[in-house]
């Protein structure tokens, strides 16, 4: 809701009664909203201003970079690529069992950065230029010693295909587009309240995909591939809802 409404104001901010109204939208109630704004005071994202007897919010500058990054992230996510060269970029990196809490923030991070895992310590990419990611998560746990990183191509003997299909889990990703695409094919929310909460709902549902897809090529994906329909969807509402959206957040805020 931040990135959404607040972000793209020129000072950034909104007084409390205007984001507990667009929480409203959602259906979280007056004390969940409260709380989650006093949380994020907390956390060094939201800087309160006290204006009589009322409260003016503006994002601090960690929470407009952060923010920033998540919209480009977000917004940007699934645009078609470049056709794929068929390299891979492999990380080998077999963790020992005294150290397997470092194991499974290697699994983690990596699948973060769009890594599937063939095997225990053997984790995959068809995006070479996160070479340099694959190297910080390596680093920041200190697992330099115990890794190889390198770039190649898979023979005939197991085809591009199949490597996917061991490494990711495709049907499942598949069901979560198909979700997203029954959520909000055919919703058409009639007034502006309904838009903003809608608006919401739909950036917080897409927001999602860029954690858990890997932005595989098209050249190893099943035919008919929802995410393309998905994204297609995700640009036309949020082109259609976003500008109402705003602009009542901007009157509730000057109301309030």
């Amino acid at each position: 809701m931040l990135g959404e409404v607040v972000l793209p104001r020129p000072d950034k901010g909104a007084w409390t009664q205007s984001l507990v109204a667009a929480l409203a939208t959602t259906g979280i109630e007056e004390k969940n909203a409260r709380q989650a704004i006093a949380r994020l005071s907390d956390r060094g994202l939201l800087h309160g201003e006290r204006v009589g007897r009322r409260v003016r919010w503006r994002l601090t500058r960690g929470a407009d970079e952060l923010l920033s990054t998540g919209a480009a992230r977000i917004y940007g996510f699934g645009t078609q690529a470049e056709p794929w060269d068929g390299q891979w970029l492999v990380v080998l990196c077999p963790v020992p069992e005294e150290l397997r809490a470092k194991r499974q923030q290697l699994r983690t991070r990596l699948a973060f950065a769009g890594f599937g895992f063939l095997a225990g310590g053997a984790a995959v990419c068809p995006h070479v230029d996160r070479e340099a990611d694959a190297h910080d998560v390596l680093k920041d746990l200190g697992l330099v010693d115990l890794a190889v990183v390198l770039r190649g191509e898979p023979t005939d003997l197991v085809p591009a295909v199949e490597v996917v299909e061991r490494a990711w889990d495709l049907d499942e990703l598949a069901s979560s587009y198909r979700r997203f695409i029954a959520g909000f094919d055919r919703r058409r929310p009639r007034t502006r309240h309904a838009i903003l909460g809608a608006t919401i709902e739909l950036v917080d549902a897409w927001r999602r995909f860029p954690f858990i897809d890997p932005e595989l090529p098209d050249e190893v994906l099943p035919g008919h591939w929802p995410a393309r329909r998905a994204k297609e969807l995700f640009d036309a509402r949020r082109s259609e809802w976003t500008p109402i959206a705003r602009s009542y957040f901007d009157e509730l805020d000057s109301a309030a």
